[in-house]
């Protein structure tokens, strides 16, 4: 069940990369980030009031760290966005499920199997490929892979803390520290303004109710029932649909050398986590199409 509900956040989340896309073309990158994260707050305030009492002032420090890594995180990708394609930041987004077992070992020495190694060799060569082809930027793809790099220690340190804590109420505090932290940019860069237009408030709405509070919300439930590596592995499911959104919506279109990145990419998902190959079946079973 915990790793259905992160499929189905992936598929929203992939959408989102088009409509993000289009924003921050008209609306300032900062000034977005600190409105979005607003909304997930104000949405999640008045179910986590009487929660925040499960938050004690270690889960304070914990949560306001985790904010502060999704903020990196965000910032990194959207700013990466917004120089690349939609489907080259999907699928680059993805490398997140190898580089989480890699910092686990970094970090905790978790043991990484060697299919792993293997995967993000493969990984790694398919991102090269990727980024070498017109349809990209190369500084945007190494942007948005910084961000896929903040994602994997967030979900590390996220299976440590999720236990712990009441998920909408620590949801919250995660929240709020990427609100401020965002506003605190935008004010210093001299962007926040308030947003006019469909294209940004339907991009703000989506992102901040249901792939900002929604998501992150999830994600903690999850984390209390299943392993950082099995999170990472339903996140790698969200290139599938950032990339079928990106075709459908957007009009991308990579190239034989970019697909055969992409292929690698996947490749070195599935052969270091082998039940990747079940998590991106049950994707494509249930994209849109």
């Amino acid at each position: 069940m915990a790793l259905l509900a992160l499929i189905l956040v992936t598929a929203i989340c992939g959408v989102t990369f088009v409509q993000v896309k289009d924003a921050v073309e008209i609306y300032p990158l900062f000034a977005f980030l600190a409105v979005r994260f607003a909304i997930a707050s104000a949405v999640l305030a008045p179910f986590a009031v009487r929660r925040m009492q499960s938050i004690d002032r270690r889960g304070l420090v914990a949560g306001t760290g985790l904010g502060g890594l999704l903020a990196l995180g965000y910032a990194l990708q959207t700013a990466g966005l917004a120089r690349t394609t939609v489907s080259s930041t999907g699928f680059i987004t993805g490398l997140c499920v190898v580089l989480t077992p890699v910092t686990a070992y970094v970090l905790f020495r978790d043991r990484i199997p060697g299919p792993a190694w293997i995967g993000v060799a493969l990984a790694t060569l398919g991102l090269a490929m990727l980024t070498g082809v017109d349809a990209g930027s190369a500084v945007g793809d190494a942007l948005v892979l910084g961000g896929a790099a903040a994602y994997a220690l967030q979900i590390v340190l996220m299976e440590r803390y999720a236990p712990h804590y009441d998920a909408v109420a620590f949801t919250l505090t995660e929240m709020v520290a990427a609100f401020l932290g965002f506003t605190a940019i935008a004010l210093a860069r001299g962007e926040l303004s308030v947003p006019h237009g469909w294209t940004v408030w339907g991009a703000l709405l989506v992102t901040g109710i249901f792939a900002s509070a929604l998501a992150f919300v999830i994600q903690t439930w999850a984390q209390k029932r299943t392993s950082a590596t099995r999170t990472a592995l339903a996140f790698s499911a969200e290139p599938v649909f950032a990339a079928f959104f990106g075709y459908l919506l957007a009009g991308d279109r990579l190239g034989a050398i970019g697909w055969s990145g992409c292929v690698l990419i996947l490749a070195g998902i599935v052969i270091s986590e082998p039940a990747a190959a079940r998590v991106f079946s049950t994707s494509l079973g249930r994209a849109p199409g």
